[in-house]
C-alpha cells in the first residue's frame, strides 16, 4: 500500500489533473490548427492562435511541475519563504513570458486590423506584467537567502 500524507497525495492528483489540461490544450489547439488550415483562414491568425495556446499550455505545465516538485516528494519540510523564493520566481516568470507574448501579439493583431482605438488593453497587459516582474525582484530581494545557496 501507498504511504503517502494528504498533502502529497492532493499534490500528486493536482499534478495529474494540470497535466492532463496542459495536454487537453494541446490536442484541441492542434484539432482547431488543422481544421482552420482546411478551412483556409488565414496563416497569421492560425499562427496567432497556435501561440496562444501553446502559451497557456505552457503556464499549466508549469504550474502541474511546480507543484509536483514543491508538495508531492516526501523529503524533509521546509520554510514557507524557502518554498516561495524556489517555486516563485518559475511560475512567476512563465506568467510573465506568456502576458507579454499575449500583449506582443494582441499589439499586432489590433495593428493589422487597424484597430489603433483598442491599444489600451495589450498596453496594460505588458505594463502589469512589468509590474509584475518587478514585485517579484522586490520580494526575491526582501526575503532571506534560500539555505542551500548560502551552503555553496
Amino acid at each position: 500500500m501507498l504511504n503517502l500524507s494528504a498533502r502529497e497525495l492532493f499534490a500528486k492528483l493536482f499534478s495529474l489533473l494540470f497535466y492532463s489540461l496542459s495536454a487537453a490544450i494541446v490536442v484541441s489547439m492542434l484539432v482547431i490548427v488543422f481544421d482552420d488550415i482546411r478551412n483556409g483562414t488565414d496563416l497569421m491568425q492560425i499562427l496567432i492562435k497556435l501561440i496562444n495556446g501553446g502559451i497557456i499550455s505552457l503556464a499549466v505545465f508549469e504550474l502541474a511541475t511546480v507543484i509536483c516538485a514543491e508538495y508531492g516528494s516526501s523529503a524533509a519540510e521546509h520554510g514557507v519563504i524557502t518554498m516561495l523564493r524556489r517555486t516563485l520566481p518559475r511560475f512567476i516568470g512563465t506568467v510573465c513570458v506568456a502576458l507579454s507574448l499575449e500583449g506582443l501579439i494582441m499589439v499586432i493583431k489590433y495593428s493589422q486590423l487597424d484597430l489603433a482605438g483598442n491599444l489600451y488593453y495589450p498596453v496594460a497587459i505588458i505594463i502589469s506584467t512589468a509590474f509584475l516582474l518587478a514585485a517579484l525582484g522586490v520580494f526575491l530581494k526582501l526575503t532571506p537567502p534560500d539555505e542551500q545557496s548560502v551552503k555553496h
